[in-house]
């Protein structure tokens, strides 16, 4: 992060525009509306910059910029079209400790004056680090379609009942998770609808309603990270992944999912890796339960689907014997991601009716599978977690009657920017993956859908 972003106050303090062209004119306006005292330094002033002095708006200083005119300024922005001028404005302010901005040079910024959408009280800044305005206002655009005026009125409404809810209810946390459910309920659908006198009924309805055992109350959200690539998270995962107070996740979580998390919420790492485990599943299932009774809401964050090679039923298993809420939210499974990233589709009218799923690891050796299911005609074949033993996947299926020449192929990391495919036959994958030593996690895929790899890729 180059810039901190930073909420100023403004009101009443001393800010200097130094230039009087149009560029100065939308900088003045722009202090202007957050109430500040703004002095324009310039000779000569353009039409935009007289009309906001003409209203009394702004004090003219008319003279060429002076180092003496600096004194006790919050900030000062410097957009003259002289560069040496804007340079001397940067170097006084930079000697006084006054905070400087110089318009299109970033190298010479203290600060950056974003794009803002403002829906007073709420205001959303967008910011490039001055490498692109010009996309920070088209990402500002798309905010504008996101958040209608009426959130304003929303907040307004929030900011009524902010001390009533403070003193009914006695804890930050108690407090949070209730004013999460008003903005995710009727009550603000009810604001955003233009209803704000059923909005109001209805919030005093609810907050004399709430009974504080109700809001110490732990729960488990068993979420599916997807296998990598944080668009293909759910509208519900992302939700609770932001409500979350502690986090447990494994190595097959992205670091790019991971950051969507609430900054405040704790995060634990208990991945588990072949032959090794940072945390035991036992443990894992004991974690989740001890932390639930304390009343947090605990987000476990699993690669893929929690349900589909992900020991999720195992850990709500434990959840539901104690008694503990929880939700559970699938996720895009990697057979699903890694095809799809990869142009493979897992079935096509021409080539597969039929998709299994298989898990490839090995256990003493050898792999515990239903080998003659798996050599079935116009089928595709997925196997999880099976570089290791793919010299004797390679050899079973052969041996149970699966052709030699069968495409398949190995998909690296799909859907992350790191994934890799290598095309080959059932009969060259341990080969292949000797050579090429692609790293877990890596997707085995078997069938004739392959060939549809060439014509397909996209990503």
């Amino acid at each position: 992060m180059e810039y901190l972003p930073l909420f100023v106050d403004l009101k009443g303090r001393e800010c200097s525009v130094v230039g009087g062209g149009e560029i100065a004119a939308r900088k003045a306006s722009l202090l202007l509306k957050a109430q500040a005292n703004v002095t324009i330094i310039a000779p000569s002033v353009s039409t935009s910059t007289l009309s906001l002095i003409e209203n009394k708006h702004v004090r003219w200083l008319q003279d060429t910029f002076k180092p003496e005119q600096l004194s006790d300024q919050l900030l000062v922005i410097a957009a003259t079209d002289i560069d040496t001028v804007n340079r001397d404005v940067h170097k006084y302010a930079k000697s006084k400790n006054i905070l400087v901005n110089v318009a299109d040079c970033p190298e010479l910024c203290d600060f950056i004056l974003p794009s803002i959408l403002d829906r007073t009280p709420i205001v959303v800044a967008v910011s490039s680090g001055g490498k692109s305005p010009i996309l920070a206002r088209q990402l500002r655009a798309r905010l504008e379609t996101l958040i209608p005026p009426s959130y304003a009125r929303l907040a307004d409404m929030v900011g009524r009942y902010r001390d009533a809810v403070k003193d009914k209810l006695p804890t930050i946390d108690m407090r949070r998770r209730f004013w999460e459910t008003i903005l995710q309920g009727k009550v603000a659908e009810h604001v955003l609808a233009g209803r704000d006198n059923v909005a109001q009924k209805l919030m005093e309805a609810t907050l004399a309603d709430t009974k504080l055992d109700d809001m110490d109350k732990g729960e488990v959200y068993l979420v599916g990270a997807g296998p990598g690539d944080p668009d293909l998270l759910t509208f519900k995962a992302l939700r609770l992944m932001q409500q979350a107070d502690v986090v447990f996740y494994d190595r097959l979580v992205s670091k790019e999912v991971l950051s969507l998390v609430r900054r405040e919420a704790e995060q634990v790492y208990v991945g588990k890796q072949r032959a090794w485990h940072a945390v035991r599943q036992e443990e894992i299932n004991q974690l989740l339960l001890k932390h639930a009774k304390q009343g947090k809401r605990v987000l476990r964050l699993k690669g893929g689907d929690p349900f589909i090679f992900g020991r999720g039923g195992e850990e709500i298993e434990t959840l539901a014997a104690e008694k503990i809420p929880f939700q559970v939210v699938p996720g895009i499974t990697a057979a699903s991601g890694c095809s799809s990233y990869a142009g493979i589709p897992l079935t096509h009218r021409d080539y597969s009716q039929s998709c299994v799923f298989v898990t490839g690891q090995l256990k003493d050796g050898e792999l515990d599978i239903n080998w003659p299911a798996l050599v079935q005609p116009r089928q595709t074949v997925v196997v999880y977690m099976g570089l290791v033993g793919l010299p004797v996947l390679s050899a079973k299926l052969q041996q149970h009657g699966m052709t030699a020449d069968t495409p398949a192929a190995l998909v690296q990391q799909g859907t992350t920017d790191n994934q890799k495919v290598w095309i080959s036959t059932i009969a060259d994958l341990p080969e292949l993956a000797q050579r090429e030593q692609p790293v877990a996690p890596t997707l085995v895929i078997i069938g004739d859908v392959v060939k549809l790899h060439k014509s397909l890729a996209w990503f």
